[in-house]
């Protein structure tokens, strides 16, 4: 394997005139067996950066490097990458061996005897010997994306492309191919840039992830810096499922105030923000905590507004404003077995050193809770 380098790459497309930038000075390193997901809204500009690296698209300006050599001008069946399409890409004429065979065929040199063995190696680790002699149309979704990763793997690229390869997939057989697709890159020791919108895909499988938002790279870190350290207003909300909970607060002599609350802040917190005017409260759902009565600074009487629940937890959305027509809510994400009802009086804590802060105008972080604070629990087993 190999690393892969993006320096600057910027691709822009021309609409009746009108020019359009679809993916804006993309510059990042993905390491040597690193699996790095590429990972943002739909239109952003993730899969055009793939086809980019590819060779399926030109880019405008910049360079793609695999192992520190350009490939910028080379096509694609000599680019060393093996891709992997979100519709499988399978000829349905031919049987699952043709179509692991075919690319190899075509681009190399080797024997059929040097071809069946690496189709055999392949079907093997991807559990689809028995598959070999049918066609497409006599699999279903699971299978099918078996064999576009088999076919993938016979190449022995120096690199992986994947291009929502999951999206297809119901959600059990998702959740069931993520696991095998991250003990798969853990066998392989592959170098993998994997693009997808779901952020489930990138918090459970990357080693680092990329979010990239209207073309321009927004962050690059690890799942849980990402989650806990966001760089900005965008990544704080398109990260976490539930989303971060955001109330707009304007900075005064009492803290942080609004028409619907007051948040008070430590010295260290007001800080963080001098200077700014207008800012944005961030706080997960998982660190709103409903309590049994007001006894902190940053409790507040709220309303419950709509129950969600999930098994093992239930979404609690709250508001401040029961009564009007649309009633702002936030999320607080509790138990599974917590007692609450739509139309209950609570009380919610939105602890200080869980908050985020952010400059409304901008959305630039002003303060995050540090990765430093959240509590990390170990795993024990008890000698037998």
């Amino acid at each position: 394997m190999a690393s892969l380098e993006l320096d600057g790459v910027t691709k822009t497309f021309r609409d009746d005139g009108d020019r359009i930038v679809a993916v804006d000075d993309f510059s990042l390193d993905i390491a040597d067996g690193e699996f790095l997901v590429l990972v943002g809204p739909s239109g952003c500009g993730k899969s055009t950066t793939l086809r980019i690296v590819a060779g399926l698209e030109s880019a405008t300006a910049g360079d793609v490097r695999l192992d520190g050599e350009s490939i910028a001008d080379r096509r694609p069946q000599d680019r060393d990458v093996a891709m992997v399409f979100q519709d499988y890409a399978l000829y349905p004429h031919m049987t699952v061996r043709g179509n692991m065979r075919f690319g190899l065929e075509e681009s190399t040199g080797m024997s059929d005897a040097e071809i069946d063995d690496r189709v055999e190696e392949a079907a093997a680790l991807m559990d689809i010997t028995e598959l070999l002699e049918r066609k497409p149309a006599e699999l279903s979704g699971g299978q099918q994306q078996r064999v576009a990763l088999g076919r993938a793997i016979v190449r022995d690229p120096a690199a992986f492309l994947m291009d929502e390869p999951l999206a297809n997939l119901d959600a059990k057989l998702r959740a069931q191919m993520r696991t095998e697709l991250q003990r798969l890159q853990e066998d392989l020791d592959a170098t993998t840039m994997y693009v997808t919108h779901d952020q489930t895909e990138a918090m459970t499988m990357g080693d680092r992830i990329a979010i990239l938002n209207d073309g321009k790279l927004q962050q690059v870190g690890t799942p849980l810096e990402c989650y806990h350290e966001p760089a900005n207003l965008f990544v704080a909300g398109f990260i976490g499922e539930p989303s971060m909970n955001f109330f707009e607060l304007s900075l005064g002599d009492e803290g942080l105030t609004s028409e619907a609350f007051t948040y008070p802040l430590s010295e260290e917190t007001r800080a963080a923000v001098a200077g700014a005017d207008r800012v944005v409260l961030g706080v997960r759902p998982e660190d709103v905590d409903l309590v049994p009565e007001r006894t902190d600074a940053h409790d507040y009487e709220v309303v419950v507004d709509v129950v969600e629940p999930m098994g093992d937890r239930q979404n609690v959305y709250l508001t401040f404003e029961p009564d009007a027509d649309e009633p702002e809510t936030f999320v607080a994400a509790v138990g599974g077995m917590a007692s609450v009802r739509a139309g209950d009086r609570v009380v919610a804590r939105l602890p200080e050193e869980a908050i985020h802060l952010f400059d409304a105008s901008d959305g630039t972080v002003l303060r995050n809770r540090s990765l430093d604070a959240v509590e990390e629990t170990e795993l024990r087993t008890e000698p037998e």
